[in-house]
């Protein structure tokens, strides 16, 4: 029995490993909330929640397969023309999504207009590719993918939940308030959307302060209970 022991004790520090790469990304290294990276989809398209949800979606869409697609290809890659090459990748899935939304639901496509392209630009997608696709394995590629993409798609999902029931009184279209309740027309003008932002960003920095707070009284508990056994 005694050799099994550190092949369980690998397997559960793998099993931690991957969870820990999809989970960054929804809290400790939020893109927009801690990282605050593609501005421009996250004021301009959050509006309502339908909007918000499309934007996030499409854009984890396209980091997963180009996440994918710069792994498998990190060692053919020439490094003169990576971010060329990177962005040819990106721009090949956005295409894609843009016909798969202009399929699905040709008003959200009006809706969202020109910023679906735009997310070929999008620094979050680019940084990725360059910053971990390119230097780590399939596996981690896709799970850091998964865990950024979702992150990113919960942040346009907050600020369009709260811009949409606050700015016209609904969520996902369906009504939510009484005939006589007066909408908050500035939630859904760009101002609305830095006010947004401002709150979530405070939100999420506060949360973080009292974890911070709290860690080095949770490791001095574990300290006294290992010493007493």
């Amino acid at each position: 029995m005694q050799p099994e022991k550190p092949i369980v004790i690998r397997k559960e520090v793998v099993r931690r490993g991957s969870a820990d790469e999809f989970l960054k990304g929804l809290w400790r290294e939020n893109p927009v909330f801690v990282q605050v990276l593609g501005m421009c989809p996250v004021l301009a398209v959050t509006n309502s929640a339908i909007n918000a949800l499309t934007m996030g979606l499409a854009t984890a869409f396209v980091l997963l397969l180009s996440n994918l697609l710069v792994s498998c290809l990190r060692h053919y890659i020439p490094p003169q023309v990576r971010i060329a090459t990177f962005i040819l990748i990106i721009a090949t899935f956005v295409t894609v999504v843009d016909y798969l939304i202009q399929a699905i639901s040709l008003e959200i496509h009006k809706s969202l207009g020109a910023f679906i392209s735009l997310i070929v630009v999008n620094c979050l997608i680019l940084g990725r590719a360059e910053a971990f696709a390119s230097r780590n394995s399939i596996g981690r590629s896709l799970l850091d993918a998964l865990g950024m993409g979702a992150g990113f798609t919960f942040a346009l999902l907050c600020m369009g939940g709260v811009r949409e029931i606050l700015g016209g009184g609904t969520l996902f279209g369906v009504a939510l308030f009484a005939d006589n309740y007066q909408p908050w027309v500035v939630m859904i003008l760009p101002s609305g959307g830095f006010f947004t932002l401002g709150a979530w960003l405070l939100l999420f920095n506060r949360i973080k302060q009292r974890q911070q707070r709290k860690q080095p009284r949770l490791q001095a508990r574990l300290q006294e209970m290992g010493s007493e056994q």
